[in-house]
Formats: C-alpha cells, sequence, structure tokens
C-alpha cells in the first residue's frame, strides 16, 4: 500500500480505475474523459495539501447524525 500511494497522481487514478473496473464481472467498467481529469484533480489537491482528508468512519458518522 505504500508503494502504491508514492504513485504520482496520474498513476493512481489508473490505477483506481482498474480496480473499480476488476469490480463489477457482469460489464465492462469505463471511466469518461470526465471523470478521469476530475480523479487526477482532486489527486493533486491532495498531494498539494489543499484539501483536508478525514476517516471515512467520521464522515460517515457526521452524515448518519444530520440525517436524524
Amino acid at each position: 500500500m505504500d508503494e502504491v500511494l508514492q504513485l504520482p497522481p496520474d498513476e493512481r487514478a489508473l490505477l483506481s480505475e482498474k480496480l473499480l473496473e476488476s469490480l463489477d464481472s457482469d460489464e465492462p467498467f469505463e471511466i469518461s474523459e470526465e471523470w478521469k481529469a476530475e480523479i487526477e484533480r482532486r489527486c493533486k489537491a491532495v498531494d498539494r495539501g489543499e484539501v483536508e482528508l478525514l476517516p471515512g468512519e467520521q464522515v460517515l458518522k457526521e452524515v448518519f447524525d444530520r440525517l436524524r
């Protein structure tokens, strides 16, 4: 995992795409060029420290708390 996280953003995005494709065995999964660009934009923002990353558990708790 540490090695994968050291890859450049475009390579991590491609790897993410391929992993997502592997989850859907019935039909091929293709990410549009627009989504690829968005994934790359977001990865770069994370790499530059422009966004605050939150643990998934925290985000889900906040969402469920708001829905109550």
